[in-house]
């Protein structure tokens, strides 16, 4: 097994009668990413928030960077960067002198905090704005400037607490390419997100949460395996064609036929070739139909089927009951 560069195990938080976190354990590999999904409320912020010395957890165990959270939390610090939901910057100062303050409040040696910040301006697109205050700044711009402070150390580790939220698509993406960038030199990401489509395409493992505890975790293929395999989905031009569409085809699928209003959702076990004897004897019969596709399950699917939520259903920021 590869060295961890984060471990919990049995995590508690509590808040009066509320449980926050319900003994909530996790590994992340050195190099790798851990994206933790659930539903507004889950618990994902607190578990960041203890993982990164902000809170203390009532029960459980912490080590980041081989580091032990109740023995020595200012060593974590050390060696972690954060970017939380909103971004963590002093609006009255500049762009350079937000990072340039970071490198100072970290110690770094004489004239590196100026170096560094002018590196991450460049990294992120704000060379142009380094010299403007933060308060002038797009929300977009905003973000970016916060993940560059998180990285002005160079820490092997960071906590990524919805770090695209409220980014357009193009900035969004970017990031993502960047954070890649970041694994492939080393480092270890743990991110909270809400966006499913950024949990598979950035992380190596994904840990599904809901009310404070961890109910699912895998790969995103191990997630939506999950839920079964691949569907054809046939939509009826009549309402009154979907008896007789499903008396065609319900030999075909592994499940028998979902039916709602004109849509028949068929579970199949051969994907492509189920596809094509659905179509062949749809034509047999002389059955018309609206639309007929092969859909593969999404993470969007894992999310309804463990959660009992859709995925937009969670909040564009996370209130946490601790707040």
């Amino acid at each position: 097994m590869k060295d961890l560069a984060v471990r919990a195990e049995g995590l508690v938080k509590r808040y009066g009668k509320v449980v926050a976190l319900d003994g909530l354990s996790l590994t992340v590999p050195k190099g790798s990413v851990l994206a933790l999904l659930g539903p507004n409320g889950a618990g994902k912020t607190t578990a960041v928030r203890i993982l990164t010395t902000l809170l203390e957890p009532d029960e459980g165990s912490v080590e980041v960077a081989g580091v032990d959270l109740r023995s020595a939390p200012h060593e974590i610090r050390q060696r972690i960067g954060l970017s939380g939901q909103e971004a963590a910057v002093d609006e009255y100062l500049t762009g350079h002198e937000n990072l340039e303050m970071v490198g100072r409040l970290y110690h770094l040696p004489k004239g590196q905090p100026k170096k560094r910040a002018a590196e991450l301006l460049e990294q992120f697109g704000l060379t142009e704005a380094a010299n403007r205050p933060a308060k002038t700044y797009s929300g977009g711009m905003r973000r970016r400037l916060d993940l560059a402070a998180a990285l002005v150390a160079d820490p092997p580790v960071l906590f990524l607490d919805e770090p695209t939220t409220g980014l357009d698509p193009r900035s969004r993406f970017a990031l993502w390419d960047f954070m890649s960038e970041l694994v492939r030199g080393g480092s270890t990401i743990l991110l909270t997100t809400q966006y499913l489509e950024e949990a598979e395409r950035l992380a190596d493992n994904i840990m599904v949460i809901d009310q404070g505890a961890a109910i699912a975790e895998g790969s995103a293929d191990e997630l939506k395996a999950k839920v079964g395999g691949e569907r054809v989905e046939i939509v009826a031009t009549e309402e009154s064609d979907v008896s007789t569409i499903v008396g065609a085809i319900s030999d075909i699928g592994s499940e028998t036929p979902v039916v709602q209003g004109r849509d028949v959702s068929l579970p199949v076990g051969t994907g492509a070739k189920a596809l094509m004897e659905v179509l062949r004897r749809l034509d047999d019969r002389g059955l018309e139909v609206h639309d007929v596709s092969l859909r593969r399950p999404t993470l969007d699917d894992v999310f309804l089927t463990l959660t009992g939520r859709a995925a937009e259903e969670a909040a564009t920021t996370e209130t946490e009951n601790a707040q």
